[in-house]
């Protein structure tokens, strides 16, 4: 294999150089699909480089779908990977603007991109363009497609207990819409909001971004507390599998809080982004579908179930909230896209929604459990991946003790590996109480649970023992 010759004088790494150089390979034909490519001790003597070098880049490609390993026939060329793809560039624009490259292995907050039914979206979305009609050209309706939100009002009637009219459903452009939709809505300039702590930095930051007050609201084993004074009368919440401790808010603690928000006149931002997908024991129910009060603002977006780049979602506003709503989103973005609208309302309502989930929730739970089992192996007991019942992601949790700062660390190196964890401690509003690897498992095929482990344990160094006792509040 003299094609992967590495040039040590550039300040690429390695790692990156071999994975490119097997990436171009692959793409320009010289390695065929089922091709077996020499084992990672072979390629590493042979190159000069550490044994995890190569391990990584291989995992790394794993991730990617362009290899796959089979265990004692070795590393073999993806029968699905296509000769003739273009390589991985950079952008003149420097890193932060670069075009965005396929995730790499463990990164959180993704879908399974493999899964997706590409070429029956490609019919829908085709199909949507030959049917628009000249109204389909002009601008589209603020509030979104009717046919997509009679849609979403039935899927959520259905799957998630939740009765709202067709009218109540505003199509945003992804979660990240909705927020900045309701934070216009309900959070003048200076107004205060609690979030969940640790939760989801991107919506804190969204939040602080449209000028609101972001205060931390604490999080334990029963998933969000109750907000300990009135500084503030909106609260965002991920009831269904708390972002990112997986836990379930408690049926004692989702009263209490519809009890806060009635009390103080407020509402609750449900953000309901993985509920889908739950392996163990009953899904847990919409905080909305328990509101008689309508004081639960659903938000929703298809980033998680069908892809990220699709950029559509939703939020379920109260009818009282509806004229302000929609002005809203006319002055927002007039509306988001017709056709991709289209497109997806009749994967909805055509059967296509329903079966995909499930598709994605059967190999989600092996994928899961393949994941966990390897992690636990590689790391031999020193760090505990708590067992969650649902979410997209896995959470190793540090033991207490960990020196500060050794998540943030360990993530910098995986990152050099080509690994993409994210760091428990960066979710936290403030001092972190915990430490820990946020570990994404839907684009980590079983076969290759293993091998992503070992690079991760490889590229993230020693981690003390395991004391007697997790840290509290984010145990199993």
């Amino acid at each position: 294999m003299a094609l992967f010759t590495l040039d040590r004088t550039r300040r690429r790494s390695l790692q990156d150089q071999l994975a490119g150089r097997i990436r171009a390979a692959v793409a320009d034909g010289t390695l065929a699909p089922g091709e077996r490519l020499a084992s990672a001790r072979a390629l590493a003597a042979q190159l000069g480089v550490a044994r995890g070098t190569v391990d990584a880049a291989y995992a790394r490609l794993a991730g990617e779908g362009l290899l796959m390993t089979q265990g004692p026939r070795g590393t073999l060329v993806s029968p699905a990977a296509r000769p003739g793809a273009a390589p991985t560039v950079s952008s003149p624009l420097g890193p932060p603007l670069a075009p965005p490259a396929r995730p790499p292995p463990l990164r959180v907050g993704l879908p399974a991109l493999d899964l997706f039914p590409r070429a029956l979206w490609a019919r829908l979305v085709a199909r949507a363009a030959r049917g628009g009609a000249g109204a389909a050209l002009a601008y589209p309706d603020p509030a979104g497609l009717a046919a997509l939100r009679a849609a979403i009002a039935s899927y959520l009637a259905v799957a998630r207990g939740v009765a709202c009219a067709a009218s109540q459903v505003i199509v945003t452009a992804g979660y990240q819409g909705a927020l900045t939709l309701l934070a216009r809505l309900l959070l003048p300039a200076g107004a205060a909001v609690w979030c969940e702590n640790p939760g989801y930095k991107l919506a804190a930051r969204a939040l602080a971004a449209a000028g609101a007050l972001v205060l931390p609201l604490a999080v334990d084993a029963e998933g969000a507390t109750i907000p300990p004074d009135d500084r503030a009368r909106v609260a965002v919440l991920t009831p269904a599998h708390q972002s990112p401790t997986g836990v379930a808010l408690s049926a004692h603690r989702r009263q209490a809080l519809l009890d806060w928000a009635a009390r103080r006149g407020g509402f609750l931002i449900e953000d309901d982004y993985d509920a889908e997908f739950h392996y163990l024991g009953v899904r847990p129910p919409a905080l909305k579908s328990r509101d008689t009060g309508d004081r639960v603002i659903l938000a929703g977006s298809f980033s998680k179930t069908l892809f990220p780049g699709l950029r559509l979602g939703y939020v379920v506003v109260p009818a009282e909230l509806l004229v302000a709503a929609t002005r809203q989103a006319l002055l927002a973005t007039h509306g988001a896209p017709a056709l991709t609208q289209a497109a997806v309302a009749a994967f909805l309502t055509e059967g296509h929604f329903a079966r995909h989930l499930r598709r994605m929730r059967s190999a989600y739970a092996v994928r899961r459990a393949a994941l966990a089992a390897a992690v636990t192996e590689a790391f031999a007991g020193r760090l505990t991946v708590l067992p969650r019942p649902g979410g997209l992601q896995l959470l190793a949790l540090c033991p207490d003790g960990t020196r500060p700062g050794w998540d943030l660390a360990a993530v910098r190196r995986a990152e050099a590996a080509g690994l993409g964890p994210a760091a428990l401690s960066a979710q936290f509003l403030g001092p972190p109480r915990a430490q820990g690897l946020l570990l994404g498992f839907t684009n980590i095929a079983e076969t290759d649970a293993a091998p992503i482990a070992a690079a991760l344990r490889r590229a993230v160094g020693p981690i003390p023992p395991v004391p007697p006792c997790p840290t509290a509040g984010l145990t199993p």
